[in-house]
């Protein structure tokens, strides 16, 4: 699975996530801090990564698009050092591998994981 860090998150995190066997980027080593929401998620969906952000922006793009990917993962929890982070990412990321790939928004939070799968639907 490739995972792709948003700026809102330390570069470490990228790091132990590529130590724990997927293909991680931060945002920084590809793109520039002042892109857009926007631009990130397209750049996730044209080479196909899951976006992992602590930015509420991304699932609202997701909504507002009815779009079907890139997969986001919103992490939640107050911790957000990459010590922290690594375990329940790689346990969220490792338990919902399959909708991850054909299209999802996951939330992590401190007490569970949240899937839904894209596109998301309001009603």
């Amino acid at each position: 699975m490739k995972v792709l860090v948003d700026m809102n998150l330390s570069p470490r995190l990228a790091t132990l996530l590529s130590d724990a066997g997927f293909e991680a980027v931060h945002w920084s080593q590809i793109g520039q801090a002042t892109d857009s929401d926007l631009a990130i998620m397209v750049h996730a969906k044209l080479n196909d990564f899951v976006v992992l952000t602590h930015d509420l922006d991304f699932s609202a793009i997701l909504a507002a698009t009815n779009a079907d990917k890139p997969s986001v993962v919103q992490i939640r929890p107050g911790d957000l050092t990459p010590e922290a982070l690594i375990g329940p990412v790689t346990l969220g990321l490792r338990q919902c591998e399959l909708a991850l790939a054909d299209g999802a928004l996951l939330t992590i939070d401190a007490m569970r994981l949240r899937l839904r799968l894209l596109p998301l639907k309001t009603a």
